[in-house]
């Protein structure tokens, strides 16, 4: 097996399709898009233009060539000679093994077959896939095209000469590679914001607080310490002088008080307009493209000013 990797089909060009599209081509790959519908084709081609000058800042000197982009509405054609694929279809088990059987019949067999899910199993996802050892998730975080990390996913058969290729792979693309031991449910970060969403399900469904309540406790509060330290080393510092031994002596009893639930409410009408209102309030009237701008500013500035704290702690 060629450990170059050049050319590379996304299938699927949705939200996450078109972030790794963007990312991939943004690093001189040739990238094959898949959709079955052609009008998306267009939709993708704004994105690209729109995330561009985010894009040009972030990857100093990486330049988008449009030619090394291909959009195809037949799976078939879309696998011809690939190196990679990466699949981002909706999560649902009854389609992705059935697209999974589909790509094992008509790419090449060492072509390494990464699935964007955010949660399913990839045992049971290429249960049915050809060369199921070559299978493995590659869980993006959206945007694609800004965020480094990935989590690589193993299922039961993959062969660690996939999982070494597909972390090289990642970090050509400029991605910081995350590898998850064996597979489980959620896999890392999606389990740690499935806690603190359900959590905040709740609050609401009580009328505790709306959802700009929510998102300013977390972007005024631990948020702007999560952007360079994650719960473990934060909760280490608040342990003072002896660290983690001290805040666990201080602190742990309090995780016998009921102070979460994590069971997710019922999503009712009642719920689900008040999370809808919310946010469209929240949105002040902008749309989301305009809103993903602002954020995309936002992520280019930090992730720029974060690389020279990184050098030292990590």
């Amino acid at each position: 097996m060629s450990s170059k990797i050049n050319k590379i089909a996304v299938i699927g060009t949705g939200v996450i399709g078109t972030g790794w599209i963007i990312r991939m081509l943004a690093h001189n790959k040739k990238v094959i898009a898949f959709d079955l519908n052609l009008k998306q084709r267009s939709i993708l081609i704004k994105e690209i233009k729109r995330s561009l000058p985010f894009v040009k800042k972030l990857f100093i000197k990486k330049k988008i060539n449009l030619k090394n982009l291909t959009f195809e509405t037949s799976l078939k054609e879309s696998l011809k000679g690939v190196d990679f694929i990466q699949e981002c279809v909706t999560e649902d088990y009854k389609l992705k093994i059935k697209l999974m059987l589909e790509i094992g019949k008509h790419s090449k067999p060492e072509a390494i077959i990464s699935s964007s899910s955010s949660g399913l199993l990839p045992s049971i996802i290429f249960s049915k896939c050809k060369n199921p050892d070559r299978g493995i998730i590659g869980h993006p975080f959206n945007p694609v095209y800004m965020l480094p990390a990935v989590e690589i996913v193993p299922g039961k058969k993959t062969s660690k000469l996939i999982l070494k290729k597909a972390n090289d792979f990642y970090k050509s693309i400029s991605m910081s590679p995350i590898a998850v031991k064996k597979e489980l449910p959620g896999y890392l970060s999606d389990r740690l914001q499935e806690a603190l969403w359900r959590e905040g399900l709740h609050i609401i469904n009580e009328g505790y607080a709306t959802t700009k309540d929510l998102d300013r406790a977390i972007e005024d509060g631990p948020g702007l310490r999560w952007s360079l330290m994650g719960t473990f080393l934060t909760f280490h510092l608040a342990g003072g002088k002896l660290g983690m031994k001290h805040m666990l002596k201080q602190f742990g009893p309090a995780l016998k008080l009921p102070w979460t639930k994590l069971k997710a409410p019922k999503l009712s009408s009642k719920l689900t307009k008040r999370l809808v209102e919310g946010t469209k309030k929240q949105s002040k009237g902008r749309t989301v493209s305009k809103i993903s701008n602002i954020r995309d500013q936002y992520l280019l500035d930090l992730l720029i000013m974060r690389k020279k704290y990184e050098k030292i702690l990590r």
